[in-house]
């Protein structure tokens, strides 16, 4: 069994920052890659920004040189930076993992409950 626990969503005015962090925990074997999402409302879940275990980060080019991804592979924990909110940054932020089990030493891909995030004034 695997979790990602997400946290650090909000309300905050445009202009403004946030930090959202997500832990995964259970029977992990090993992570290849984590990273987040964001769906707004009436809209399809959209790649934000990821970060493959070993590799480089990318972004979607709305967040360049706004958001930061991070991980601290040790507590298997994804930070998303975010700064210069703007109110199209306003959506629920999903947590994603790809992973192997101990369990069953398949690979496959997690997600979190969502986080809402809400940039306005």
């Amino acid at each position: 069994q695997v979790q990602l626990v997400e946290s650090g969503g909000g309300l905050v005015q445009p202009g403004g920052s946030l930090r959202l962090s997500c832990a995964a925990s259970g029977s992990i074997f090993s992570i290849y890659a984590m990273g987040w999402y964001q769906q707004a409302p009436g809209k399809q879940r959209e790649l934000v920004a990821t970060h493959p275990t070993g590799g480089s980060a990318n972004y979607a080019d709305s967040v360049k040189g706004r958001f930061t991804i991070s991980r601290d592979n040790a507590k298997n924990t994804v930070y998303l930076q975010m700064n210069s909110l703007k109110p199209e940054d306003t959506a629920v932020y999903y947590c994603y993992a790809d992973l192997r089990t101990k369990a069953t030493m398949n690979r496959d891909g997690y997600w979190g409950q969502g986080t809402q995030v809400t940039v306005s004034s």
